[in-house]
């Protein structure tokens, strides 16, 4: 089948898309958009976490044919060209990448949180980024990265 979607604000097409395939996989390896990574497959890491919709999901979990005629945004589309997003800005400064293999989803996440709420507390991050694993950090620097970032949108700064 053929794919017709939004992907980051620019119309995409995607060829001999097979059904069963995953979103992220067709975002991976039909489109060239690397930043959301395929880990567990099972959408229990949040690695692979995407905008459908301004909805945050699974990108691993979505059959690529959901999105026909749908909006996806990437972590790759959070940055305005090449100015980062405060959140992206906020984990760079607060060291929360190591490996770099959570991070996309994190992101994406920590964006999604921060649309609907300005403040979180220390407990709304932690809910928010539960389905998020990662195995580097030890997540304080994580923390640090979302409430900085929320420091910088409250102050205008994205």
């Amino acid at each position: 089948m053929r794919l017709k979607f939004t992907v980051n604000g620019r119309e995409q097409e995607a060829d001999d898309v097979w059904e069963g395939e995953s979103l992220l996989y067709a975002l991976r390896e039909r489109l060239g958009l690397p930043g959301s990574k395929n880990a567990c497959e099972q959408g229990e890491c949040g690695s692979c976490t995407v905008y459908l919709d301004d909805v945050a999901v699974c990108s691993c979990m979505v059959a690529a044919g959901q999105a026909q005629g749908r909006e996806v945004r990437t972590v790759e589309g959070l940055a305005d060209g090449d100015r980062l997003d405060p959140v992206q800005e906020a984990f760079v400064e607060a060291g929360a990448v190591q490996c770099g293999f959570c991070t996309p989803g994190l992101l994406v996440q920590t964006h999604d949180l921060l649309e609907r709420t300005a403040q979180p507390s220390d407990a709304e991050i932690r809910e928010s980024l539960a389905g998020n694993l990662c195995r580097c950090t030890g997540y304080e620097k994580i923390m640090d990265a979302v409430r900085a970032a929320a420091r910088r949108k409250a102050a205008g700064d994205g």
